[in-house]
């Protein structure tokens, strides 16, 4: 395990923020280049979603949405009907066209994957067990524990509901995870990458 670049980011330490559009709020998990505003490569939160309304929308600005609490929704996009209402399934669409979305039965909590298409590639996997954590070059991983928790081996350190690990540079380390986890890779690509 290397922690030249290893950083534990707490769930109780996230600050509620309003939506661009003012319909609802996240938690900002992790945002590359920090502070996020709308200048960001790539951003990670978990959004509550409590009413049915139309998605902010962000120019050149790719969007994975993962339901980790709820029934799901029915996204509008760009004319086309996406049902959203399996847990843990990672559905990516733009973010930079017209999107409506429709609670299918009460509320939902999402974990929100947003880069720049030009810039970042972002993949999402939900997975469980043992996992060998380790940044693209260039890039970053992200592990966000979705139901019971994680440990990192080798330390002390354990996650809780909704913290998360990021790797950046060479740092790497394994992840036990006690549930379900959320692992977010995002590497380079294009112009400046």
């Amino acid at each position: 395990m290397t922690s030249e670049a290893f950083r534990i980011l707490r769930a109780a330490g996230r600050a509620p923020a309003p939506w661009k559009n003012g319909g609802g709020v996240t938690r900002e998990i992790a945002v590359s280049p920090g502070p996020a505003g709308n200048g960001f490569d790539w951003r990670v939160s978990l959004a509550d979603v409590t009413e049915d309304g139309p998605f902010s929308a962000f120019p050149g600005v790719d969007r994975i949405l993962t339901v980790v609490e709820g029934a799901g929704m029915d996204l509008m996009v760009d004319g086309e009907h996406h049902i959203v209402d399996e847990p843990y399934w990672p559905h990516g669409f733009p973010g930079d066209v017209e999107t409506v979305g429709r609670l299918l039965a009460g509320p939902v909590v999402n974990l929100n994957v947003m880069h720049r298409r030009d810039r970042v590639r972002a993949e999402v996997a939900v997975v469980r067990g043992t996992l060998r954590l380790a940044a693209p070059e260039g890039g970053a991983v992200l592990a966000v524990a979705l139901e019971d928790g994680a440990a990192i081996d080798g330390t002390d350190t354990g996650l809780g509901r909704y913290d998360a690990v990021s790797l950046h540079g060479r740092a790497s380390c394994v992840l036990r995870t006690y549930g379900y986890a959320a692992l977010i890779t995002l590497s380079g690509h294009g112009p400046g990458a």
